[in-house]
């Protein structure tokens, strides 16, 4: 009995030994299954989309004055006195300095002597002018006297005549004596003698009459040639005068003096057209300021004025951009650097911006283009800073593709070239993939 109970013992012993034997072997074979098939990494995907996206253009920009100008001397002297200094605000038509030209003082006295001699020869022909009108008239009074005397001769003429033909027939006839038609004739004669007098006499004052009128245009004329000669001593006068305004620099508009190269007693020469001479002066309007930006070739059709400009300067970091429009551009190219100038107008009343800064315009043009966009998170960087993308095909394999990005304002980036629209690619994930691989593309 005690056999039997000992062999079914053994029995019992050996077939949960071998059940478990079995056991280990299927989970040995299960593992090893499980090692040939690795597990797919879950990841999730986005796709390139085209997006209308406002062009932006970030470019160098310089400071300049509003208004900036040199301040040469016009004529040539020494300085006499120097008014103001480097940083002096200036208002329009300050002076700035003076420069003495005595030689010019002294051309002007001559000049204003010249002029109070043709002013007394306009008095002499004004008088002269008097004169001969006098004269004219006098002439002509005569004249009219003499006229009025030869009506008078070519009366008593008549009445002679009459006499004498009555005369002449009672002689005829017997009546009187022939010696009284030799009074009448004489009578007559010395009647026609004097209406030959009074006609020279007409013309004598007709003569007179010509000579008065050719004396009063002659008049006339003195009084002409002296009015142009004191108008060209006056010309002259107002010449010398703006040179010598020309001795006193002043300040065209309203701004500050940025450069002095002068002193007291200094020699100064007039300019020359060539501009080599020196500045005196230097004088900017920075209340308001022109900000210049070069665009390239590739950007300058986009920008228009009125587009949106920011400005911002690496030394102002810890202050808000400055924000404007274009105000102008040049609308043609640089030949030397490809490069379209635009302008934009500050206003500087603080004096914050001055000239000669430099920092950086970001251009918001109005022309809309069609990019292909993809979230800033699904775009990868390797260590030179180039870009790359896990692109999926249909059976979701990984393919590591290199891109070429553009725009990107932070929450997405424009890729220019390396895929096309709709495109899945893997979403942001902090594993590295290879090429080839398979993952599983998780469903929202």
């Amino acid at each position: 009995m005690n056999l039997g109970i000992k062999y079914l013992s053994l029995a019992l012993i050996l077939f949960i030994w071998i059940g478990f034997a079995s056991g280990c072997q299927v989970q040995t074979s299960s593992a090893e299954a499980n090692k040939q098939q690795p597990k797919l990494i879950p990841v999730k995907t986005v796709s390139v989309v085209s997006e209308d996206i406002e062009q932006t253009t970030v470019q160098p920009a310089t400071v300049h004055a509003f208004h900036e100008v040199e301040i040469r001397p016009k004529v040539t002297g020494y300085v006499y006195e120097v008014l103001v200094d480097i940083g002096d605000a200036v208002e329009k038509g300050d002076t700035l300095a003076t420069v003495d030209v005595p030689e010019m003082g002294k051309q002007r006295d001559v000049i204003n002597a010249r002029i109070l001699k043709y002013q007394t020869v306009e008095k002499q022909a004004d008088a002269g002018i008097d004169l001969a009108k006098a004269d004219v008239v006098s002439a002509e009074a005569r004249l009219a006297q003499t006229k009025s005397q030869l009506n008078q001769v070519e009366a008593s003429l008549a009445a002679q005549e009459a006499e004498f033909a009555r005369t002449q027939d009672l002689v005829n006839s017997q009546s009187i004596e022939r010696r009284l038609l030799d009074e009448a004739r004489k009578k007559r004669d010395s009647v026609l003698a004097s209406r030959e007098a009074t006609r020279s006499a007409i013309s004598s004052s007709e003569a007179d009459i010509n000579v008065a009128k050719a004396k009063l245009a002659s008049a006339v004329a003195d009084l002409t040639t002296a009015k142009a000669e004191t108008k060209i001593a006056l010309g002259q006068l107002a010449e010398i005068d703006v040179l010598i305004g020309y001795a006193t620099l002043k300040a065209p508009f309203k701004g500050v003096i940025t450069q002095r190269s002068v002193d007291p007693g200094t020699l100064v020469r007039e300019a020359d057209n060539s501009g080599s001479n020196k500045p005196l002066f230097m004088v900017s309007q920075n209340s308001k300021v022109r900000v210049h930006v070069n665009v390239p070739e590739t950007d300058a059709v986009s920008v228009n004025q009125g587009d949106a400009i920011t400005l911002s300067f690496p030394f102002f970091a810890n202050e808000k951009p400055i924000t404007g429009e274009v105000t102008r551009t040049s609308n043609s190219l640089d030949p030397s650097t490809r490069t379209m100038l635009v302008e934009s107008v500050f206003e500087n009343s603080d004096g914050k911006l001055l000239p000669g800064m430099f920092g950086q315009a970001a251009i918001k043009t109005s022309t809309k283009i069609a990019a292909k966009m993809l979230p800033a998170r699904a775009v990868r960087f390797d260590e030179s800073g180039n870009a790359y993308v896990y692109a999926l095909d249909e059976a979701e394999t990984v393919s590591v593709i290199a891109v070429t990005t553009g725009l990107d304002n932070g929450n997405t980036i424009e890729i220019v070239a390396g895929v096309e629209t709709n495109q899945r690619v893997i979403d942001t994930h902090l594993r590295r993939f290879t090429d080839g691989e398979k993952v599983t593309v998780l469903t929202e």
